[in-house]
């Protein structure tokens, strides 16, 4: 991973609902057209709504531009993925 994205600010624009810019991105971990979830320097940030599609990526910058109506952003500290892994594992094992 590149030093300069790590050591970023993170920075988050919304316009009109309509519209997301994006600082400090690692990585898109998953996205389709209603949910991204984004490894950023601040954790994994999920965005949800409807119609969502990237207009920008850059990786040497760290930057994402979305596009779509934006619903809600939400930090967490796990990936989505491993919140799934574990409670799946959890069950089996009890």
């Amino acid at each position: 991973m590149d030093k300069d994205i790590l050591t970023q600010n993170q920075n988050i624009t919304i316009g009109n609902r309509k519209n997301i810019n994006i600082s400090g991105v690692k990585k898109i971990d998953n996205f389709d057209e209603t949910e991204f979830l984004l490894e950023t320097t601040l954790g994994y940030l999920l965005i949800k709504g409807s119609s969502l599609e990237i207009i920008k990526l850059d990786t040497y910058q760290g930057d994402v531009s979305i596009k779509g109506k934006i619903d809600s952003l939400n930090y967490t500290e796990n990936s989505k993925k491993k919140n799934n892994q574990e409670s799946i594992l959890t069950k089996l094992f009890k």
